[in-house]
């Protein structure tokens, strides 16, 4: 699976560096700062200039293929987010209600549905700009996270047993947080204020209620394995 994922992840890599190219050829790229869709802006300029009515066709299956994979997206996250309640529920990070299974369909379907509640709120109470730019700054800060853990469990924990090991460590861990890192800096100030409210509030639940709670970190103390 990991070599399916990086793999994956090289192959769009480069499609989406072939198809900025072909962009950025059709249309200015000022011409499609701060677009939604800019493959739209950029097939719609195209039209304009060589009058090729292909061209409107194709922009209409681009907004149907952004909608689709935008609403899919969406559908992914918050189908994975109960799940991530769930696996901090068992480990007693978070109360008993988050780890409640429905007796007929097997799924979290307390989380689920607090999750879709609260979605559901902040999709009706927040603007959409301001929402991407808070999974943005969220996004990489996991990706920030993982790749300082690498580090960490690579110097504390070498006997730990890895089905897969990061391929050129410590190079590629320090290059992933920098990048991400820097592409953070270029979030507003007013993103980076409600990260930090955010992540004030998971410090206080955490050390309320989850550190107290916590099976690894009882087991950990009870084995004298260090805290990472």
């Amino acid at each position: 699976m990991p070599i399916g994922i990086l793999g994956s992840l090289v192959i769009c890599t480069i499609l989406y560096i072939l198809v900025s190219g072909v962009m950025v050829g059709l249309v200015p790229y000022r011409a499609m700062e701060g677009s939604a869709a800019p493959m739209v802006v950029a097939l719609q300029s195209a039209e304009r200039f060589s009058g090729a009515p292909l061209l409107v066709i194709v922009a209409r299956l681009v907004e149907v293929g952004a909608l689709a994979g935008l609403t899919s997206v969406m559908l992914v996250m918050m189908m994975a987010q109960p799940r991530i309640f769930y696996a901090m529920g068992v480990d007693g990070l978070l109360p008993p209600w988050t780890r409640s299974i429905h007796p007929k369909f097997r799924t979290p379907y307390l989380a689920t549905m607090v999750t879709g509640l609260v979605v559901a709120i902040a999709a009706g109470l927040t603007p959409i700009g301001i929402l991407g730019e808070l999974v943005s700054i969220g996004t990489l800060l996991a990706f920030v996270i993982v790749s300082v853990g690498v580090l960490f469990l690579r110097h504390r924990r070498p006997d730990l047993h890895r089905p897969f090991r990061v391929p050129g460590s410590p190079f590629t861990p320090i290059a992933s947080a920098l990048v991400s890192l820097a592409l953070m800096a270029g979030l507003p100030a007013a993103t980076w204020l409600r990260l930090i409210l955010w992540m004030a509030l998971g410090v206080v639940i955490y050390f309320a209620y989850g550190r107290r709670h916590s099976l690894l970190g009882k087991s950990h103390a009870a084995t004298g394995v260090r805290s990472t």
